[in-house]
């Protein structure tokens, strides 16, 4: 696949993006006695390539990663990495409550080939900004790998604060942030005082946040619509505002649907509903009732999973360099136009 000429690539008004623009944080397949499914792995990393993704997140929690083992993350980032080659970044998720374990989970990415980590703020124990401060710069100095910082209090228990981030950007190593605090008015001060790239963490904010001056997305319903919410940052980025907020109106019945519960059990739902690989998930974790099943299935009826032709085409990443080449814009998933049927 063709890079953008430089010329075009320029047009963008969004900051450059060191992961890709477009990135949906992966579920995990597994099989139907539980187990960890390695084909359907590696067909659905494909699936999502192709779909209009240029990165992936394996191993975060929408890969239900508090209920897989080492060795299980560790095979899953190989095979995914080995699915999509050179035509998107792989992220690995690599945080947890444990700043020893965390540095092993790095050390093993790295050998398995990841682009780059993704650490979630140690949750449970709440430690004080101090501890964060020397947990993400442990990471950071573990591995030769960007990181990417995933700021959710509504999961953690504590926000990593304005001023932590602040210090944290003067790690050569620390590049971005996966914002899920929902706070832009917190978003704006550490972009507008620092070079962190930031990308929405949550979906129904992804056009909001480029607004302020993030780089992209790391979406759930990227399994379902990546089509459309690419074109979004796409015409956010060439300037057409109008299209940008017409892609995200009618993005909102899916944002709204895949989070009536638990993400991954809405998203295993949908894709299952459109036999791709998916399976069930695993305890704690229940899988949807018939009830949510038919809920999901009008509320993605209802949505704009794919973006109307003849939108803006602007280079996604282009001002990442040395990214992997782009993945097809405007490619219909198989996964969204079965489910909302």
């Amino acid at each position: 696949m063709s890079e953008v000429p430089a010329s075009v690539a320029g047009m963008s008004a969004l900051p450059p993006a060191p992961f890709g623009r477009m990135i949906t944080a992966m579920i995990t397949p597994f099989t139907p006695d539980g187990g960890l499914d390695v084909p359907g792995a590696a067909a659905l990393a494909e699936h999502l390539v192709d779909a209009g993704n240029e990165a992936l997140v394996v191993n975060g929690t929408t890969g239900e990663s508090p209920t897989t083992s080492d060795a299980e993350k560790d095979t899953l980032l190989r095979v995914v990495r080995e699915a999509v080659g050179g035509r998107a970044r792989v992220i690995a998720g690599v945080g947890t409550n444990d700043t020893r374990h965390t540095l092993e989970l790095a050390g093993a990415a790295e050998k398995a080939g990841a682009d780059g980590l993704l650490v979630v703020a140690p949750y449970y124990n709440k430690p004080p900004q101090a501890g964060l401060l020397a947990h993400f710069r442990a990471v950071a100095d573990a591995t030769c790998l960007p990181v990417m910082i995933y700021d959710i209090p509504g999961r953690s228990g504590v926000p990593v604060t304005t001023e932590t981030l602040l210090q944290l950007a003067d790690h050569p190593r620390i590049v971005a942030v996966k914002d899920a605090k929902d706070d832009l008015s917190a978003s704006s001060w550490v972009l507008a005082n620092s070079g962190l790239a930031y990308y929405s963490g949550t979906d129904v904010l992804n056009l909001p946040l480029l607004s302020v001056g993030a780089c992209g997305v790391v979406s759930v319903v990227g399994h379902l619509a990546a089509p459309a919410i690419r074109a979004m940052i796409e015409a956010f980025g060439a300037g057409e505002v109008g299209r940008a907020i017409t892609l995200h109106k009618g993005l909102l019945p899916a944002y709204e649907g895949v989070f009536r519960t638990q993400g991954v059990i809405t998203t295993k739902a949908a894709l299952a509903m459109a036999g791709l690989p998916a399976g069930p998930v695993r305890a704690p974790l229940v899988d949807a009732t018939e009830a949510e099943r038919a809920r999901l299935r009008a509320d993605l009826a209802a949505a704009v999973l794919e973006p109307a032709a003849g939108g803006p085409s602007v280079a996604p990443s282009a001002s990442a360099p040395g990214r992997p080449g782009a993945a097809r814009p405007g490619t219909a998933t198989a996964a969204a136009g079965t489910a909302a049927s």
